[in-house]
């Protein structure tokens, strides 16, 4: 470990000499780049990262200044990918710097690919609303680039921080438009129920009654196999749970569905919203009476 320290300082102090000698033009750039380089793969084996991460931002700026951009992109990247392990904020502003670069010369799926990496990065850092913001980004070059599944995983992440952010219209909207574009593709299809599901459930966190029985015709006329389904069953009989403010009987189907298909996290969570809400109602109305 000590060696590989002393190998990249060597390789780091030998490339801003060359920086700051003389040399023709060009040269000491192209020299500098590659000591940095062999600095910044020392530094990684002694897992030394804030010193790699550093020494990557120092290879990309002499790529910069050879106007080799690609190679530049490449340096913040290897950067970004370094101070992931200690500082987030460093890599994500090392990762928007190569998504620049790599915007510039036309490489929008190497954009939409860090675009997304940024977007996890505010997810690990509970930043839901940058990460929304990131996601967005990502979906639209992927969708650019018709990388349709990988355009789909990151609207299904916005829908999913729109929801836990009780933003309920914003991911109605995405679940349904995923939904509708999943019925035309043989691979997808299979996932149309799910996604559905996710849209009635945020229906039903609206508190509109009649929305959510006016999106269950919209969902039949959508897919008409969808009445047929376990999922149409659970939001059907929710919707009467809620409209007769039955918490018993809402509480009855989300168990029944759950015996059968577990329900995830996010679906627990903004059920569990409903249920509160529900119980709410009921206490309220107990009041008066």
């Amino acid at each position: 470990m000590g060696d590989h320290l002393a190998r990249a300082d060597d390789f780091e102090k030998k490339a801003e000499k060359k920086l700051s000698g003389w040399g023709l033009f060009g040269s000491k750039y192209e020299d500098a780049a590659d000591l940095f380089d062999k600095a910044a793969n020392s530094y990684k084996l002694a897992k030394s990262w804030d010193q790699a991460g550093a020494v990557y931002v120092k290879l990309a700026e002499c790529h910069l200044k050879l106007d080799s951009k690609h190679e530049a992109a490449n340096a913040y990247a290897d950067a970004a990918h370094c101070y992931k392990k200690t500082n987030t904020k460093e890599s994500i502003s090392c990762l928007e710097q190569s998504v620049n670069m790599f915007l510039d010369i036309g490489r929008f799926n190497m954009s939409a690919r860090y675009y997304k990496e940024i977007a996890e990065l505010c997810e690990q850092e509970q930043n839901l609303e940058q990460a929304i913001a990131y996601y967005e980004k990502a979906a639209d070059l992927f969708q650019s680039e018709e990388v349709t599944t990988s355009a789909n995983q990151c609207k299904q992440k916005i829908a999913q921080f729109a929801a836990q952010l009780e933003q309920y219209q914003k991911a109605i909207e995405i679940y349904e438009e995923i939904a509708q574009h999943s019925l035309n593709n043989n691979l997808l299809k299979y996932g149309v129920k799910g996604h559905l599901l996710n849209a009635g459930i945020c229906q039903l966190c609206k508190n509109d009654v009649v929305a959510i029985n006016n999106a269950l015709e919209r969902y039949q006329d959508l897919d008409p196999t969808f009445s047929g389904t376990r999922e149409y069953k659970l939001l059907a009989d929710l919707a009467t749970a809620i409209d007769e403010e039955d918490v018993a009987k809402f509480t009855d189907a989300v168990k029944e569905f759950d015996s059968m298909t577990q329900l995830d996290s996010l679906k627990t969570t903004l059920l569990l919203r409903v249920k509160e809400a529900l119980k709410a109602k009921e206490l309220e109305e107990d009041d008066l009476t």
